[in-house]
């Protein structure tokens, strides 16, 4: 590992009074004091049983050690969940001992707090309401409108699609209309690729191994530039919201200003109101939180969710006759219409139990991916079946912790409606109004599956499919 050599080569001093630390404490220490786990090495403790897939290698460990494990990274003791039922205790009941502040003013790193709770509260009622989201599904029509437009086009010509580009220049045009009355993606530029890319790096950075996080004491010099390059990419994007909050503030000084009643007004109206908790400089900081964790993470599960029916023909051709005979052959899906769709929902919610995200605490992790794999908890677990969620009460709303792909507690992801609505909107319109096959004629079972590790999991190869009108 290249951190590992980093080490070696760069900070031999620290390395042996880490070490001389290391073995005092060791000495000093009850094992039984902690849950078990793989014996570590001096100063870098576990850090070599991470491997390059660390959601699958604290799985393989978990299998092992049991769903409660004890690893040593760096100077770090790590405490490793694989189970529900402890899952639910430290996100649901105990989620203040083991979360790790940060000096930030964004939801998911900011401590419990005043701001905190503000902040919550401004997404749950004027942002993520049903009656507010109900007001804008015209918007998110239009996006799925646009996107089969696209996909037309090629289908037209017989060429492939970029299924998690399209599903990402959607997503992020959904959640800029919403917000902003305006699209930061127009389809003839390259604006969402930019964009796409500055938020894929802030997740493969903050899901990489990083030196600073196993060793505190180098976290100021920061070795591998992780601080330095995060700070680069969130320049980026609060440039970005900080020119586009200025624009709408100087619209909105003017005598024939007509009200875009989006969700930057709203929130620039709360921000005016002097019985309201909330600075105009927090605004940016929110949208930076709502797009990072409202575009790729909903491309990705698009992305995986069309892999994995085209890897599995039988479920494509189950969904595709549900569709059919609840909305029509070729029609365009409504949000209205996702509680008619059962085997819909049901492979939304499989696409979550596979390919959800790994989240990290201070010393904690939650490795819901290996949690999603447990044959204790799921019947064949590494098959692809959304019938198993069929006519079952388990739901991704933070109160079944056997698939928690929001998170749950305190810290479940706000915008979880608007991501249920654009996902079975998009996967659903995608599916009723073409017909798929693989680029290149490959057969199904000689899909490349195989993901890479990030704060998202993604597909190591790019999801590339041709379609056939209906």
């Amino acid at each position: 590992m290249d951190f590992l050599a980093l080490i070696l080569c760069a900070f031999l001093p620290l390395i042996l009074v880490q070490a001389l630390r290391f073995l005092k404490k060791r000495a000093s220490t009850s094992p039984f004091n902690f849950p078990p786990g793989p014996p570590p090495l001096p100063v870098i403790g576990n850090l070599l049983e991470l491997g390059h897939l660390p959601h699958k290698s604290l799985a393989k460990l978990a299998r092992t050690y049991g769903p409660i494990i004890k690893l040593r990274l760096g100077s770090i003791t790590t405490i490793v969940i694989s189970s529900p039922s402890v899952a639910r205790e430290i996100l649901q009941a105990h989620d203040t001992y083991f979360f790790e502040s940060h000096d930030e003013l964004g939801l998911p790193w900011a401590p419990i707090s005043p701001l905190w709770r503000n902040l919550r509260r401004v997404c749950n009622l004027h942002i993520f309401t049903n009656k507010k989201l109900d007001s804008t599904q015209h918007m998110r029509l239009k996006k799925v409108q646009e996107l089969l437009a696209h996909v037309k086009t090629n289908a037209r010509v017989g060429n492939a699609v970029d299924i998690g580009e399209a599903a990402f220049r959607t997503s992020l045009n959904f959640l800029s209309n919403t917000i902003f009355s305006l699209d930061l993606a127009d389809p003839s530029s390259v604006s969402a690729t930019e964009f796409k890319k500055t938020v894929s790096c802030i997740m493969v950075e903050a899901g990489k191994p990083n030196i600073a996080d196993y060793f505190p004491v180098l976290k100021k010099i920061d070795p591998q530039g992780s601080r330095r390059r995060m700070k680069m990419y969130f320049g980026k994007l609060l440039d970005l919201f900080e020119g586009l909050i200025q624009k709408r503030l100087q619209m909105r000084a003017t005598s024939d200003y007509a009200r875009k009643d989006d969700v930057l007004d709203t929130l620039i109206d709360i921000c005016e109101d002097k019985n309201e908790d909330m600075e105009m400089f927090q605004i940016k900081h929110l949208m930076l939180d709502l797009f990072v964790a409202g575009t790729d993470t909903t491309s990705s599960t698009l992305e995986w969710a069309m892999a994995e029916l085209l890897h599995s023909p039988e479920k494509l051709s189950k969904a595709q006759a549900e569709l059919d005979q609840v909305i029509g052959n070729g029609n365009l899906v409504d949000e209205l219409d996702i509680a008619r769709l059962p085997y819909l929902q049901a492979i939304v919610k499989e696409t979550f139990r596979f390919g959800v995200t790994v989240p990290e605490g201070a010393q904690v992790f939650v490795n819901v991916w290996a949690i999603g794999r447990d044959g204790t908890l799921w019947k064949d677990p590494n098959a692809f079946m959304p019938e198993r969620f069929l006519g079952s009460e388990i739901d991704v709303k933070g109160q079944s912790f056997e698939l928690i792909p929001f998170g749950g507690g305190r810290r479940i992801c706000p915008g979880l409606p608007l991501a249920l609505r654009m996902l079975h909107l998009m996967l659903g319109s995608l599916l009723n109004c073409f017909n798929w096959k693989l680029e290149g004629g490959i057969e199904p079972e000689d899909m490349n599956m195989d993901d890479k590790f990030g704060l998202t999991l993604q597909k190591d190869q790019p999801l590339r499919a041709v379609p056939t009108l209906m």
